[in-house]
């Protein structure tokens, strides 16, 4: 068998940006705090800090996230409530902030999620990114058992459903820092 869709890298990458009214110290305050994640991410229900200081590079972060029936239906996809853990791996006060998502043994995984900063006269913008180098274990284990046109469905599917929930905790994220 050749190649397959699921062996490109990167295997996504998308990014989208908003206009918040607030400092870049204002902005980074909420998006580093991910315990708080529950007040804009569309899966992730919060969660806690472990090993570490809180949002320090290095510490790791353990999520409960919670996914829909109707989340790309067709797809075996994990349902319900499951858990993650990512580890911080950039974190610079009102400029940036990002974290790598880990496997189930904790190994470094190529599903990087960060949100970047910059200032403007009035407010800042705020980016969101999501960058995924080589399939991870999980994307490996969702698509085992499809075919090659199944596989390309899934990846069309969930870049649509990653560039939804980015631009949706965007705005989220605004909502919660101007009614703040």
């Amino acid at each position: 068998m050749g190649e397959s869709i699921i062996d490109n890298s990167p295997l996504f990458e998308l990014r989208a940006d908003i206009v918040v009214s607030a400092t870049p110290k204002e902005v980074y305050a909420v998006v580093s705090d991910l315990p708080r994640s529950a007040e804009w991410s569309p899966e992730c229900r919060g969660g806690e800090w472990i090993g570490g200081e809180p949002a320090a590079v290095g510490t790791i972060f353990r999520g409960e996230n919670l996914r829909s029936e109707e989340v790309v239906a067709w797809a075996p996809l994990v349902r319900g409530t499951w858990y993650t853990e990512a580890r911080v791996t950039a974190a610079e006060p009102g400029v940036t902030f990002r974290w790598m998502m880990l496997s189930h043994a904790q190994d470094d995984q190529e599903s990087v999620w960060g949100f970047d900063i910059e200032p403007l006269a009035e407010g800042s913008r705020l980016v969101h990114h999501f960058r995924m180098g080589k399939a991870t274990a999980g994307i490996h284990k969702i698509v085992s058992e499809l075919d090659e046109d199944a596989r390309k469905r899934f990846v069309a599917d969930w870049t649509a459903k990653l560039e939804r929930d980015l631009d949706d905790t965007l705005k989220r994220i605004k909502d919660v820092i101007e009614s703040a």
